[in-house]
């Protein structure tokens, strides 16, 4: 079987990127930040051969794929698989705020206790069994083909442990910018990188440019 090219992006800014607060599943829009950095990775995809695109259905990963999609004249199929990982009851909290409220809980997330989740949610262990198999569902059906993942930071970071082989509590030295451009190749012996974290894109001269 051929190899599938993957295009991985993290969707657009949120306010509650900005604010630090965790999204998890909640369905945050992107803001006017993340908007402009949809159009702009859309803009730097537009002459990319793709044969399909796939989102999570989560508003601020559908609007940026939708933007890839307009550019690349391409349909956008969501996937559940493709979600941010579940954080429970941290949901819509702020860093301080579940310090405060749950301690020990945190000192799990910090140490990235593998088997771990926060009340109602999904531990990293979950998400990365989760992640590896739905990308690679996804890309076993593009054999040959190239394909775009529009997704979360979280699964970012567990494509880019599959990967390059990193153990779930290894320290993340690696970037997860939104809009960024990041590939991978997918065979059936697995993944492997090609390229991470591409903003040349958004860089502040073409936003300059943009808005003049």
């Amino acid at each position: 079987m051929e190899a599938t090219r993957i295009i991985a992006i993290r969707h657009g800014e949120t306010a509650w990127n900005v604010d630090t607060r965790i999204q998890g599943q909640l369905d945050i829009p992107l803001n006017d930040t993340g908007q402009w950095q949809a159009a702009r990775v859309a803009a730097a995809l537009a002459a990319e051969t793709v044969h399909a695109i796939y989102a999570s259905d989560l508003q601020r990963a559908d609007a940026t794929a939708r933007a890839i999609g307009q550019a690349t004249g391409r349909e956008v199929t969501s996937h559940t698989g493709l979600r941010e990982r579940h954080f429970g009851v941290f949901e819509g909290r702020t860093f301080a705020e579940i310090e405060a409220a749950w301690p020990d809980e945190a000192l799990a997330w910090r140490r990235r206790v593998p088997e771990w989740a926060p009340e109602g949610g999904e531990s990293l262990q979950q998400l990365r069994e989760r992640v590896e198999a739905t990308a690679g569902e996804l890309a076993a059906r593009h054999a040959g083909g190239q394909i775009v993942l529009v997704a979360h930071g979280g699964v970012l970071d567990a494509l880019y442990r599959i990967a390059t082989r990193q153990d779930l509590q290894a320290p993340r030295t690696w970037q997860l910018g939104n809009a960024a451009i990041n590939r991978l190749l997918w065979t059936p012996q697995g993944f492997s990188l090609v390229g991470w974290s591409d903003s040349q894109h958004l860089d502040q001269t073409s936003r300059d440019e943009t808005h003049t």
